[in-house]
């Protein structure tokens, strides 16, 4: 007699369903445990900014996994039927529902982080972007200002320099033209002086001269008057002026009454001795010689 082999029971749909649903769960744990690794292993995104000074770092707060979702438990096998009897056909029952699998929590949320950077690094950047251009208009003013001062004051020493300058000049115009004015007079009282020291002496061989002369004609008159013999009962004291031509040796060449006394006796009187004094009396001078003499005769001089 022969043992009967337990048969192996036999899986019902239910059971094929349940095997099915824990399965999918157990794939989409493994996909959510994978799909977080890489999420958070993803390397960050390239930021380009130009900063002039690193921003402050902010401490990275690392985003907690997401948790995995709640397992669903696996219902408990059933305990497998004893042998069926040869029993009246089963039953028909509806399948059990389906349960939905409850959704994953998406694990990617958007990562706002680097935009905030971003959007912080352009702020700043704009920042001291505005704060260097103001400090380089600030700069350019000031240089500006400083150049404006600088020219300002190089054409003041320049208008100074001229101005002393022109000063110089008409102070030099003014001396050389006191010079020339101081020359000029002493020149002039140079000339005068002369001309007064040869005045006087032309003045003085004048009165020299005419003294001289006059001690001539005096010599001349006195000599002939020596000669003249007055006519009686002479009256007053009448002028006969006559004109005697001579020879440089004193001769006389001619006498010639030039105006008469108004007493003829008197006239041929002074003619005679005239000719009768002859030769004359020389001068003591060459230069005082005239070959006509004008003589003037008075009777009682």
């Amino acid at each position: 007699m022969t043992r009967d082999r337990p048969r192996k029971p036999r899986r019902t749909s239910g059971q094929w369903l349940a095997l099915a649903l824990a399965i999918a769960v157990h794939v989409a744990f493994i996909a959510v445990l994978v799909f977080s690794l890489r999420w958070q292993n993803r390397q960050p995104e390239p930021v380009m900014a130009e900063l002039y000074a690193p921003p402050p770092k902010t401490p990275v707060v690392e985003q907690a996994a997401p948790e995995p979702a709640p397992q669903p438990q696996p219902r408990p096998e059933p305990t497998p039927p004893p042998p069926p009897k040869p029993a009246p056909e089963p039953s028909r029952e509806p399948p059990p529902p389906k349960v939905a699998p409850k959704p994953v929590p998406s694990a990617e949320k958007p990562d706002t982080r680097a935009a905030d950077i971003a959007q912080k690094a352009r702020a700043e950047d704009e920042r001291k972007k505005r704060e260097l251009a103001a400090r380089e208009k600030k700069e350019r003013e000031k240089k500006e200002t400083e150049q404006r001062e600088a020219e300002k004051k190089k054409l003041d020493e320049q208008r100074r320099l001229t101005e002393a300058r022109e000063r110089q000049k008409r102070e030099a115009e003014t001396l050389e033209r006191q010079k020339r004015e101081s020359d000029a007079l002493k020149a002039q009282a140079e000339r005068e002086q002369v001309a007064r020291a040869a005045q006087q002496k032309a003045d003085a061989e004048t009165a020299a001269r005419n003294r001289a002369e006059a001690d001539y004609i005096r010599r001349i008159q006195a000599k002939v008057k020596g000669n003249v013999v007055l006519p009686p009962d002479m009256p007053g004291n009448p002028e006969a002026i006559f004109d005697v031509i001579q020879l440089p040796t004193g001769e006389i060449i001619d006498a010639v009454l030039r105006k008469s006394s108004g007493v003829r006796a008197y006239d041929d009187a002074v003619q005679r001795a005239i000719v009768k004094s002859s030769p004359l009396p020389r001068p003591e001078r060459p230069d005082l010689f005239q070959r006509t003499l004008t003589l003037k005769f008075r009777p009682q001089d």
